[in-house]
């Protein structure tokens, strides 16, 4: 039936059903009928494509992300250990990522490894981490950052804290570190010459004094720097060394004692763990010797003095780093940052113990006093 189409029209009244046709007469170029089949068609393609589109965004959707995982290695004991120090720094950290919306076991997977003061075991423990494939590595000081280095050049490192990374060899530059380390620094090598002059403020009488050192560690570049400091205030600032690997503490006294040194600033590294440090303040409690320390855990264990960057903060902050990193930024492009909190804390129950008696108005400049 060329130039017709059929309208069919059935008998709903009739039980055998009889049809009844009717034709119609239409022009060959009338497009109405089939316009209408074609936009129906389309209708249906379309509305085809728009189910397979939700289809895939729900199949996508209910497919589990993966959580990110990461890397903490520490050079102390483990936060649950009596003998080791607070664990406010950890607890910053913590801190720091529910900040921006991180959620240990939720929506982050933190694989922690602590040396127990021994440092001889960081290299094991970073190599764990690596063989782990965590995406970064936090550490919480520069000795656990260099362990990390030597495992890994791609997976990223952040230090919380910690003396120079330049000096350290971590970083090319603070601006650029230009590698795979990053993070902060607690200036704590830099702070020699203040605490220096701090404690010569509790002792005006006291003409020499001692910087207790790792011997094998990398700060003797900058206790030469300090000796400005030093002859500015008229004293004398000796470096008494002790080996990292067969620390002579009792040694170290003796020396000092003999050499008539009246006052003690201790540095970073070694140490400042949880074990050489308790004997160094047992040793310079019994001798009756004041020391100024460069790290909070000291007065934790019953240090006398402490000045120095806040801690805590800066392991607030590193949480920022991780997430920069997760979100695609390289350590290479973020710059390595400084404190921007000091603190100043006296214990004066230590200063009982040793019968020394701080000026008033060092008390009052105080950030804090122990009682």
């Amino acid at each position: 039936m060329n130039g017709l189409f059929r309208i069919r029209f059935f008998d709903s009244q009739s039980n055998n059903r009889k049809h009844v046709l009717s034709e119609v007469e239409g022009s060959k170029t009338c497009p109405e009928p089939r316009r209408r089949i074609q936009n129906r068609k389309l209708a249906g393609i379309v509305a085809l494509v728009v189910a397979f589109a939700m289809c895939g965004a729900v199949a996508q959707a209910q497919q589990p992300k993966s959580i990110p995982r990461i890397g903490y290695l520490a050079r102390d004991l483990h936060p649950s250990d009596s003998r080791g120090p607070s664990t406010r720094n950890l607890e910053a950290f913590h801190q720091g990522l529910r900040e921006l919306g991180y959620v240990e076991g939720k929506n982050i997977i933190i694989e922690y490894r602590y040396a127990e003061g021994r440092f001889e075991r960081l290299p094991a423990l970073a190599e764990e981490l690596v063989q782990l494939k965590v995406e970064i590595i936090v550490t919480d000081a520069a000795a656990p950052a260099r362990a990390a280095k030597k495992a890994t050049s791609t997976i990223p490192i952040v230090i919380s804290s910690g003396s120079d990374p330049i000096q350290s060899g971590l970083v090319a530059s603070l601006a650029k570190p230009g590698g795979n380390v990053t993070g902060l620094t607690s200036l704590t090598s830099e702070l020699i010459g203040k605490r220096l002059e701090l404690l010569k403020e509790v002792v005006p009488k006291v003409s020499r004094f001692a910087y207790l050192d790792d011997e094998e560690g990398p700060s003797g570049t900058v206790f030469k720097d300090t000796q400005a400091a030093a002859q500015a205030l008229g004293v004398r600032f000796q470096r008494v060394g002790v080996k990292t690997s067969n620390p002579d503490i009792d040694g170290a006294f003796r020396f000092m004692v003999k050499e008539r040194i009246g006052a003690l600033v201790t540095s970073t590294g070694s140490l400042g763990t949880s074990l050489q440090r308790k004997k160094i303040l047992e040793l310079a409690e019994h001798n009756r010797m004041p020391a100024i320390h460069p790290n909070l855990v000291w007065m934790d264990d019953g240090g006398l003095m402490y000045y120095g960057a806040n801690v805590p903060d800066l392991h607030r902050r590193a949480a920022t780093y991780v997430d920069k990193i997760l979100k695609g930024a390289k350590p290479a492009d973020l710059p390595v940052e400084q404190p921007i909190k000091f603190d100043w804390v006296i214990n004066l129950k230590a200063a009982r113990q040793i019968g020394l008696t701080i000026p008033p108005n060092v008390l009052a400049r105080a950030d804090r006093v122990m009682r």
